[in-house]
């Protein structure tokens, strides 16, 4: 078996494959000051809550943007399951093709999700994953990585407008009815949650003016990925597992190269 791993801002996503079938998935909250013990005896209970055997894991891959838990993390990895994880640092180390130039990497979690949305979808494409950030990414028809953008995820706009006001409430991200609302609560939602699919639709729009691919798939994952999907017709897919699924496939192929 092989255990992927996804490391994000909010939570650590694991799945656990079996060639290419998933036995099972999971998630523990993103917290450096965990220790190795706690991660590693969380993941072995799972496994063996859901008649899984750890000993069974052959190897470890990993694609992180929280550097400061991957010293725990892969210590993890060692102490309980016996095995030194592969580690995705950037797009070179996931095989994404650039079609622009640029003096920096492409993050581990974006390169990775584009690698299988490609394998999964086709290009061009434009990748949406909806997380603490919300990212957009771009592949033209060759399947080269074409550029993208970075803007706040809807729970971070939400949480800095009732944290930086006095009078104004933490309210549930759900799409109000209309606009034009009467309560403070509606009044966020439209504005929060109404504006950010609006922005999403936006950006989408230029995204494929700019890759001259009208047509192109837009594949959406990430935590709020349903949610804007369910109101709005840009999105064409919902994956869920699109970064464990792309770990898997990297890795498979990096093991067909040995």
């Amino acid at each position: 078996m092989l255990l992927a791993i996804d490391v994000g801002n909010t939570n650590l996503c694991f799945g656990i494959y079996d060639g290419g079938e998933m036995k099972g998935s999971f998630r523990l909250k993103t917290d450096p000051d965990r220790t190795s013990d706690e991660i590693g005896l969380f993941a072995c209970d799972y496994f063996r809550r859901f008649g899984l055997d750890p000993e069974e894991v052959e190897d470890v891959i990993i694609a992180s943007v929280v550097p400061t838990i991957m010293h725990t993390l892969a210590n993890a990895m060692m102490k309980y399951f016996g095995r030194e994880p592969i580690i995705i640092v950037d797009e070179a180390e996931a095989g994404l093709k650039l079609g622009v130039e640029s003096d920096e990497h492409l993050g581990p979690d974006r390169s990775v999700a584009c690698v299988a949305a490609m394998a999964r979808y086709g290009a061009p494409c434009v990748v949406l994953d909806f997380g603490t950030a919300t990212t957009l990414d771009a592949l033209n028809a060759k399947g080269e990585y074409m550029g993208g953008c970075i803007t706040a995820g809807v729970k971070v706009s939400a949480d800095a407008l009732s944290s930086k006001t006095s009078l104004l409430p933490r309210v549930e991200l759900a799409r109000p009815e209309k606009v034009l609302n009467t309560t403070a609560v509606g009044h966020i939602q439209a504005g929060v949650v109404l504006g950010y699919i609006g922005s999403i639709e936006y950006l989408v729009r230029l995204a494929k003016e700019e890759l001259g691919a009208e047509d192109c798939k837009v594949i959406a994952t990430g935590g709020l990925a349903r949610m804007v999907a369910d109101n709005t017709p840009v999105i064409d897919v919902v994956d869920r597992d699109l970064v464990l699924d792309g770990l898997r496939l990297i890795y498979e192929k990096k093991q067909a190269e040995q």
